[in-house]
């Protein structure tokens, strides 16, 4: 048997980014990205229409001017990021894994990634989405772009879904790491772990026992709530929050990105840009931020956190905001994720 047909195929998924940050990519990309039915969970008749139609075209323009605050001379964060790690895994792997990598929406496509791990006859693929904690948004519209390719081969391997990481011990080690790192440099007074928010309906919606109270049925995992987003957010803050040695009033779990100005729709709370500017009353004048719903380096972390967030809170009277930077291709994190690939 051919070496290439023993091979384990390997496919990373990110969620995409422009081709460059110039108006008409960034349009391009979001018209691809907020035309999702799993992002934008309305019926078809109204999303295509109104997005394309007025949320895109209004929203482009002042997206690509924080884009080109972003780019850099290797082009976009989360491109490169994402292709250190393929290059770093495959070189930790060895040459029983062929890695590939992919983005939900844009280049390099999901497509274009399985076609190689295809043409490699490889023998199984395990599908790993760059998305720790589960939702329908991120890592189901990454199963579901899958299913929809490969539902076309004549010859379909097995393949293998990673749902979810934020548990995973070497992920919650390489965060602790690099915590600890920048605590090292400072003292802070607290510490802020922000996730990326989703609606309150896509909650519901994965659901249905009607357990979810968005309340203390997120204060452990339970058959009940594992695929919870926002229990699962809360898991991932108090293994952090343990590791760093810090006690529950130490850290504050909160979400951003939200929609609801536009959409009129309750998202996951606290809001992050909401709760620091509450800070530097209580006396909370350092403050070190955390992004564990991302693995590497993009828009919501640079961009949100380390400078928009930064800046709120020092206009509310706050000294230091110092964002702790994302795993993106350190060799603890190739390490942890080279052993998750290993055990699927």
């Amino acid at each position: 048997m051919p070496t290439s047909a023993r091979r384990i195929g390997v496919l990373l998924v990110n969620l995409g980014t422009p081709d460059s940050p110039e108006t008409s990519d960034v349009r391009r990309y979001l018209n691809e990205f907020l035309t999702d039915g799993r992002v934008v969970d309305m019926p078809a008749a109204i999303r295509y229409p109104l997005f394309q139609g007025l949320v895109v075209p209004l929203r482009a323009p002042k997206s690509a001017k924080i884009y080109k605050e972003l780019w850099t001379d290797r082009g976009s964060p989360l491109l490169f990021h994402g292709l250190d790690l393929k290059e770093k895994l495959q070189q930790v792997l060895g040459d029983g894994y062929l890695v590939a990598f992919g983005m939900r929406y844009q280049k390099p496509s999901i497509a274009g990634a399985l076609e190689e791990l295809r043409a490699a006859a490889v023998e199984r693929i395990v599908v790993l989405p760059l998305f720790p904690q589960y939702a329908s948004a991120s890592t189901g519209s990454v199963q579901e772009k899958v299913m929809a390719i490969v539902k076309d081969w004549w010859i379909v391997p097995s393949i293998n879904f990673i749902s979810q990481f934020a548990t995973e011990p070497g992920f919650i080690a390489a965060i602790v790491a690099r915590g600890r790192a920048e605590m090292d440099k400072r003292p802070y007074d607290h510490v802020v772990l922000s996730y990326h928010g989703i609606p309150e309906r896509h909650v519901k919606k994965g659901d249905p026992t009607n357990y979810c109270r968005f309340g203390s049925c997120c204060d452990t995992l339970t058959e009940q709530n594992q695929y919870c987003y926002r229990a699962q957010c809360f898991a991932t803050s108090r293994l952090v929050a343990e590791g760093l040695g810090l006690k529950p009033e130490q850290y504050t779990v909160s979400f951003q990105s939200r929609l609801q100005s536009r959409l009129r729709d309750p998202w996951l709370q606290p809001y992050t840009d909401e709760v620091l500017k509450e800070f530097p009353a209580k006396g909370i004048k350092n403050v070190l931020a955390f992004s564990p719903a991302f693995v590497a380096d993009c828009l919501e972390t640079t961009i949100e956190v380390g400078e928009e967030f930064k800046e709120l809170f020092e206009e509310a009277g706050g000294e230091h905001w110092q964002l702790v930077p994302s795993l993106n291709s350190e060799p603890q994190w190739v390490e942890a994720v080279a052993d998750m690939l290993r055990r699927s």
